[in-house]
């Protein structure tokens, strides 16, 4: 077996793994761990491209207003192994109720029966919608980051000819193709053959790939001033920045490349240091990224879109928040989702908040203010006493 470095945790923040989960050894960060299951739960879900340790910043402080806080890389990521990824492979294991099913059995190997909150961002987002609204009897409240949650695809009639959202999404991504200059939609880039290679043997390296990316989805980049898109069809999506609807011809690697901050950029940013990049850049050196694509494969497959109809029209029903950074085109990238979430799939949407200063990678970018925002939605849905100074 491969030996791993130690990740560089703050004092409070353990890493461990844990044995037999859905068939995985789940590598998890911990903090609050001391009193085991004696203490409420947050379980914290990363997205793409990104890790457990991705939650560093927000950890200790919601350990030390009484919870005990479990953040996994999740199934393709980072330490956690025995999952599989190569292009070629069925992709269910990481569909989304597998996804899901690997939270159900993590947190019970922790001896929870209820999770006071599952928390996620980026793709983790949508893992934690699916957590709450096939489980709500175990997870008793959600957040939401990044990524609003438009609901599942609902049963179709075919004598009605009525396309749903994600149909209709398929038709504006195909119809990219035919605008001048022709584009591709990076969803469908990520569940492509060549995604991973593209990103992996980028010719700058994945250092400065990587660095690139997560300035580019960032409030440093001057580029993000997100507004809502009118539609879900082809010009519409054609506004949003090329790192969501690239050049047809262009991969993410050369996507990114272009807006590479200089070095006085890079020096200033104190959310994403060079050695805190160098985990991420040490980690997917080691695992690729195709796990992760796996994620996205799945997203764009009739067939596994299909699998998610049973649960149509469903609601979340347990109390819910929602957080992104107003510098963040994440929230508005499938047209229409936000408000679908916020008026028809959320029946107890508590809070809704944009942060001013962040992103994409909120968390990261503005840990404080979400450590707030979080620890106030906690303390409506149970008896939370919020730090103060």
């Amino acid at each position: 077996m491969m030996h791993l470095n130690d990740l560089p945790l703050a004092p409070g923040i353990r890493s461990r793994l844990i044995p037999d989960i859905n068939g995985l050894q789940m590598h998890v960060l911990e903090a609050g761990f001391e009193y085991g299951a004696d203490r409420p739960c947050l379980l914290l879900l990363h997205g793409f491209p990104e890790l457990a340790y991705s939650w560093r910043h927000i950890m200790l402080p919601l350990a030390a207003a009484g919870f005990h806080v479990i953040a996994p890389d999740q199934r393709g990521y980072g330490r956690t192994t025995g999952w599989h990824a190569q292009h070629d492979d069925d992709p269910s294991d990481y569909s989304m109720p597998n996804l899901v099913n690997d939270m159900l059995v993590l947190v019970t190997a922790l001896g929870y029966k209820r999770v006071a909150s599952v928390i996620g961002h980026d793709f983790g987002s949508p893992v934690a919608a699916w957590c709450s609204l096939m489980r709500p009897d175990v997870f008793a409240s959600v957040v939401m980051m990044s990524a609003p949650f438009g609901g599942a695809p609902l049963q179709l009639d075919p004598e009605l000819n009525v396309l749903d959202s994600f149909a209709k999404l398929k038709q504006a991504v195909a119809d990219l193709a035919l605008l001048s200059p022709p584009r591709q939609h990076y969803q469908w880039f990520y569940s492509s053959t060549q995604a991973n290679a593209d990103m992996m043997r980028s010719p700058q390296g994945l250092h400065a790939f990587l660095r690139a990316y997560y300035h580019m989805k960032s409030a440093d980049w001057s580029g993000n001033r997100p507004y809502p898109l009118a539609a879900m069809d082809a010009a519409s999506l054609a506004l949003l920045p090329t790192y969501y609807v690239m050049h047809r011809d262009v991969g993410m690697a050369a996507t990114v490349a272009a807006e590479m901050p200089d070095a006085q950029h890079i020096a200033a940013c104190n959310w994403l240091t060079e050695a805190e990049l160098a985990i991420y850049v040490n980690e997917f050196t080691r695992t690729g990224f195709q796990g992760g694509l796996q994620w996205y494969r799945c997203g764009t497959d009739d067939q596994q879109i299909d699998r998610l109809r049973e649960f149509g029209g469903r609601h979340i029903d347990i109390p819910a928040c929602f957080i992104a950074g107003e510098n963040d085109w994440g929230i508005y990238q499938m047209p229409g989702a936000l408000e679908k979430m916020q008026q028809h799939v959320c029946t107890q949407m508590l809070d809704f908040q944009l942060i001013e200063g962040a992103g994409h990678w909120v968390q990261q970018e503005q840990p404080r203010q979400v450590i707030d925002i979080l620890l106030k939605f906690l303390a409506r849905t149970q008896n939370v006493v919020i730090p103060q100074g």
